[in-house]
């Protein structure tokens, strides 16, 4: 149940040569089986007058190829069910071994984003400070995030999520009986920031859809803005999604990227959505519903004209290009935000669509118990939590109570006052 050591390689500058006029880094290594290395790197330098940078330029050249070999090694590492020795292991290399046994047992665009979050600053510090498992302690971790905070200015809530992906892994660690406690439990977290999310209002709104007409785009931001659409759910949209007889539409497929272990960025479509409560069905808009019914014609007509090279593959879904692929989520996100800027509005994410329909409905007097039906959330604090800073109907009706049940003033004495005044004149 253990992964190999970690070849930890050190690289050496072993000499400046002088190839075509340039100074080149002549670095030496040995690797894992003593076998000598001696790649040569360009320091970009021309010779006359230039020895002392070159050398200043070969450590830093040596330092980075130290690191990506490192890196290399961490990527190449593989259980080893051979051995039950424990003592040596490295956290950065049981964490990367975590990630090899859970891989299976959790959503793919939850494996994508603990893998994003192990790739970056952890794989990177933990990297550069080669920490034994059985040795790491609450300090180290709480120095990681102090880093993080003063080096790189990340938010609460980036750190928070970074703790906890380390606290799952040496949680399972400690399961399997490989550390005698998890020094994650011990470590203080940053308070989490409270998310205060932008939209459109009213007039922004009605100003987006005027500006999208035309736009590959129109349809799913119209669609997003009246439903308060996630990006997965809008994109996931089929055709049985929809019953024009009845005038409703069913949310019930999303459509996500993940990344593979090789990095590679791929399309899924699965059926079923974020939580229980997301499944929903909606009332159909009659303008929705006649763009609908437009868009489908024209995909026939697209299907026609593009013969065999249109792909079927993805006949049921309502969003696709001409040619009959899927619109991707990452183009829905770039082509808004260049549409924003091309017609000089205010600068929202695509994701904010969903607050803006949120908003606009609060504003209309709807109860936050129904907004949360219509958003789909699993519980009513999510939406609470949410908006509650926006529900200004609630409030004014609560100062209408308070002010007509608390007189501040003794209005009898003040009328009294008044004629006694008017009599006097």
């Amino acid at each position: 149940m253990v992964t190999e050591n970690l070849q930890v390689n050190k690289v050496s500058v072993s000499c400046l040569q002088i190839k075509n006029g340039i100074y080149q880094a002549v670095l030496e290594y040995y690797d894992k089986n003593g076998k000598r290395h001696q790649p040569w790197r360009s320091t970009g330098l021309k010779e006359r007058g230039n020895k002392k940078q070159a050398l200043i330029v070969a450590e830093n050249i040596r330092t980075e190829f130290e690191k990506k070999l490192q890196l290399k090694d961490l990527d190449n590492a593989k259980p080893n069910s051979n051995t039950n020795n424990t003592t040596d292991i490295l956290f950065i290399e049981y964490l990367f071994y975590w990630l090899e046994i859970i891989q299976h047992t959790i959503e793919n665009s939850t494996f994508t984003s603990y893998r994003q979050i192990c790739n970056n600053h952890i794989r990177k510090y933990f990297t550069e400070n080669l920490i034994k498992l059985k040795d790491l302690e609450p300090i180290h971790i709480q120095n990681f995030f102090n880093e993080l905070m003063e080096k790189y200015s990340l938010s609460a809530n980036t750190i928070i999520h970074h703790h906890a992906v380390i606290r799952k892994c040496l949680d399972y660690a400690f399961k399997m009986n490989v550390i005698v406690s998890n020094p994650a439990d011990k470590v203080q977290r940053p308070k989490k920031g409270q998310f205060i999310s932008s939209f459109y209002n009213e007039t922004e709104l009605n100003r987006l859809f005027e500006i999208s007409k035309g736009d590959p785009l129109e349809l799913i931001i119209l669609i997003t803005s009246f439903y308060g659409l996630r990006r997965s759910e809008v994109l996931g949209l089929q055709w049985d999604s929809f019953d024009f007889e009845n005038k409703t539409i069913t949310i019930k497929h999303t459509i996500t990227i993940t990344n593979t272990k090789g990095n590679n960025r791929q399309i899924e479509g699965k059926d079923r959505t974020k939580n229980k409560s997301s499944y929903r069905t909606l009332p159909l808009f009659d303008d929705v519903a006649n763009m609908l019914l437009e868009i489908k014609e024209k995909q026939e007509a697209f299907k026609k004209a593009f013969g065999n090279s249109y792909n079927k593959k993805y006949l049921n879904y309502v969003f696709v290009k001409p040619d009959g692929n899927l619109i991707r989520p990452d183009y829905v996100t770039q082509h808004f935000s260049l549409l924003l800027d091309k017609n000089n509005m205010r600068h929202i994410r695509f994701h904010d669509l969903r607050h803006s329909c949120a908003s606009l409905l609060l504003a209309k007097g709807i109860p936050m118990k129904a907004i949360q039906e219509w958003l789909g959330h699993s519980n009513f604090s999510t939406t609470a939590n949410l908006y509650a800073h926006l529900d200004t109907n609630s409030k004014k009706l609560s100062a209408s109570i308070l002010e007509n049940t608390f007189k501040l003033t003794d209005t009898k004495k003040i009328e009294e006052s008044n004629a006694s005044t008017f009599k006097n004149n």
